[in-house]
C-alpha cells in the first residue's frame, strides 16, 4: 500500500485488471457473456479473486458465497441452462440489512449472533430475477443510522480513492466494491441518504426510486411513514437506467409514471431549481458549492434554465426528521429480541444507536406533530415543485471526512452536530418519497469525489436519469485505475493506472 505522504497524492486503491471483468460496467459485460466472448464461470472467478484481494483492504465484505457462486456459474455454462435475465451472470454483492437464504444477517451491529437467513427478502429477489449472481453481503454501519460504515466490532469500510476517507454510509461496502471494481453494480439502500451518501463519497450514480417504485423491503410494512427505498450504486448511468426499466417492467406500478427504458439525454429545455445552502442554517463547504455552480453551469450551457430557489420544505424539517430518525433507534432497542434475534443486547449497540434512543425519549411527546408534518412533506414538496422539472443541490453538505469523524465512538451530541451538517440534502426524498440521484461532477486535491444531487417531481425518475446521462456525456466521470502511479493495488492483481 502506498502511505499518504506530505505534498504527495493520497494513496488509493483498485483492482482493475485484465481478466474477464476488465473495466466493464454492469450493461457491458452482460453484452459480453450474452455474445459468449465470456464465460459466466470466468467472471465469478474473477469477482471471487478481485473481492479476496481487496477485503483486506477496505473491508467491505462481511459473508461470502463464492463455492455457490462457482456452482451456479457452472450449472449455467450448461448447454441446458436458459438465460435468467438481462444480467445473467453479472456478479453483484447485497447490502448486509437484507435476507439472502443461506447466508447470515447482521445489520452492522454486534449486539446480536447474526443468523443464518431461511428466505431471501422480496426486493432481493426482484434484483436477483434481473441474472445478478449473488457473491455475498457487503458492510454497513449499525442498523444503517450512520453515514460512515464505522461499526464498532470490526475494521472500518474504507473509500478505496483515499483509504484514510470515509466511504460514506449506510450502502458503505456495497459503494466501495463497485467503485473499486470487485463488482459493477451492487444492492443499496436508502432511508435517510443511504444509496446517495456512499454513491457520493465513491465517485459512483445513486439514485433513490420513488416510493414504491420497486418493491418494499422487509422493514418498511412497519414504519408508520415509509422512508425506505431500494436500489443500487453503479459506475454508469446507464446501468441505473437499466435496473430501474427492468425492476418496472417485472413489477408495474399503475399509480406511478411510466419511466420506461431510459438510453439517453432528451432535448426537452428543462426549468430547474438550484439549491446551494441547506435549511439546517449550515453553508455548505466551498469545494462543494463550487461543484454545483460549475454543474449549474454545464446544464445552462445544454439550454435549460436555472433559478435560485428556497429549498422546498418546512423549516421544521431537519428537527422532524432527526426525531423520526431517533424514533427507529428506539424502536430497534425496544423490540430487538423479537425483530432481530432472542440474544439482542442492547447495551452492546453502538454510541449513535444508543444517543438516539435517548434523544427519542426526551423528545418523543414531539412525534405526534412531526409526524404529521412529515407527512404533509409530500403536498409540500409537490406544490414547490409545479413550475420546475427538478431542483439542483449539493449531495452532502461536505466534503468527504476522514475516517473517525463520524465514529459511533465520537461523544453523541458532538456527532448528532457532524452528522446535521454533512446529511443536510439527501433526506427530504426519503420524506417526500421523490426520486433523486447522485453523480459525481468533481474532485477533492485528495482524489476524493464530490457530487451534486438532482431531484424530480414525485415519479419522475425519467427526467433524472436524462439529466444524469447529460452530464454523464458533458464530463464523464473516471475510474479509479484512470489514477496516476500512487495507485495501490491487491496483491497478484495487475494494476491499469497509467
Amino acid at each position: 500500500m502506498t502511505a499518504e505522504r506530505p505534498g504527495s497524492s493520497p494513496s488509493h486503491f483498485h483492482t482493475y485488471t485484465d481478466d474477464a471483468l476488465g473495466e466493464l460496467d454492469a450493461t457491458g459485460l452482460a453484452e459480453r457473456l450474452a455474445r459468449g466472448d465470456v464465460s459466466q464461470l470466468d467472471v465469478t472467478q474473477a469477482a471471487i479473486a478481485r473481492a479476496q484481494a481487496a477485503n483486506g483492504v477496505l473491508n467491505g465484505v462481511v459473508a461470502e458465497r463464492y463455492e455457490a457462486a462457482k456452482a451456479e456459474a457452472a450449472a449455467d455454462a450448461a448447454p441446458s441452462a436458459a438465460n435468467r435475465g438481462p444480467f445473467a451472470g453479472v456478479p453483484t454483492f447485497i447490502k448486509d440489512n437484507m435476507n439472502v437464504a443461506g447466508l447470515a444477517t447482521g445489520h452492522g451491529s454486534a449486539a446480536f449472533p447474526a443468523t443464518q437467513a431461511r428466505h431471501t427478502s422480496p426486493f432481493v429477489a426482484q434484483m436477483l430475477s434481473q441474472g445478478y449472481r449473488c457473491m455475498g453481503k457487503s458492510s454497513l454501519p449499525e442498523f444503517g443510522f450512520n453515514a460512515s460504515t464505522e461499526p464498532v466490532h470490526r475494521e472500518p469500510t474504507r473509500n478505496p480513492w483515499n483509504l484514510d476517507y470515509s466511504c460514506g454510509a449506510s450502502s458503505g461496502g456495497s459503494a466501495a466494491l463497485v467503485a473499486a471494481g470487485v463488482v459493477p453494480i451492487a444492492h443499496a439502500n436508502d432511508g435517510g441518504g443511504s444509496i446517495r451518501i456512499p454513491a457520493a463519497c465513491c465517485g459512483l450514480v445513486g439514485l433513490k426510486p420513488t416510493r414504491g417504485r420497486v418493491v418494499d423491503n422487509d422493514a418498511a410494512k412497519n414504519l408508520p411513514i415509509n422512508i425506505l427505498s431500494d436500489g443500487v450504486v453503479t459506475r454508469s448511468v446507464r446501468d441505473t437506467a437499466a435496473f430501474i426499466a427492468h425492476a418496472e417492467q417485472a413489477r408495474p406500478d399503475r399509480s406511478l409514471p411510466h419511466v420506461g427504458h431510459v438510453r439517453g439525454p432528451s432535448g426537452r429545455r428543462l426549468r430547474i431549481g438550484l439549491v446551494f445552502d441547506s435549511i439546517t442554517g449550515h453553508p455548505t463547504d466551498p469545494v462543494t458549492r463550487a461543484v454545483v455552480e460549475r454543474t449549474a453551469r454545464v446544464l445552462e450551457s445544454l439550454g435549460h434554465t436555472l433559478e435560485p430557489i428556497p429549498v422546498p420544505i418546512a423549516d421544521s424539517f431537519p428537527q422532524d426528521f432527526a426525531l423520526y430518525w431517533s424514533l427507529l433507534a428506539f424502536g430497534v432497542l425496544a423490540r430487538g429480541r423479537s425483530l432481530m434475534h432472542p440474544a439482542f443486547d442492547p447495551a452492546r449497540t453502538d454510541g449513535l444507536t444508543q444517543g438516539l434512543n435517548r434523544h427519542f425519549r426526551r423528545h418523543f411527546w414531539r412525534l405526534p406533530a412531526a409526524l404529521w408534518r412529515l407527512r404533509r412533506s409530500r403536498q409540500d414538496y409537490a406544490h414547490a415543485m409545479t413550475h420546475l422539472d427538478a431542483v439542483l443541490m449539493p449531495a452532502l453538505g461536505e466534503t468527504t471526512p476522514k475516517l473517525g469523524h463520524l465514529s459511533p465512538t465520537v461523544p453523541f451530541d458532538e456527532l448528532f452536530e457532524r452528522l446535521t451538517r454533512y446529511v443536510s440534502f439527501t433526506p427530504l426524498a426519503n420524506a417526500t418519497g421523490a426520486p433523486a440521484i447522485v453523480v459525481p461532477m468533481g474532485r477533492t486535491d485528495r482524489n476524493l469525489p464530490v457530487a451534486v444531487q438532482l431531484m424530480a417531481r414525485y415519479g419522475d425518475e425519467q427526467t433524472l436519469l436524462e439529466l444524469a446521462y447529460a452530464l454523464e456525456a458533458e464530463q464523464p466521470w473516471p475510474l479509479l485505475s484512470s489514477l496516476d502511479a500512487t495507485v495501490t493495488t491487491a496483491p497478484g492483481l495487475t494494476s491499469l493506472a497509467t
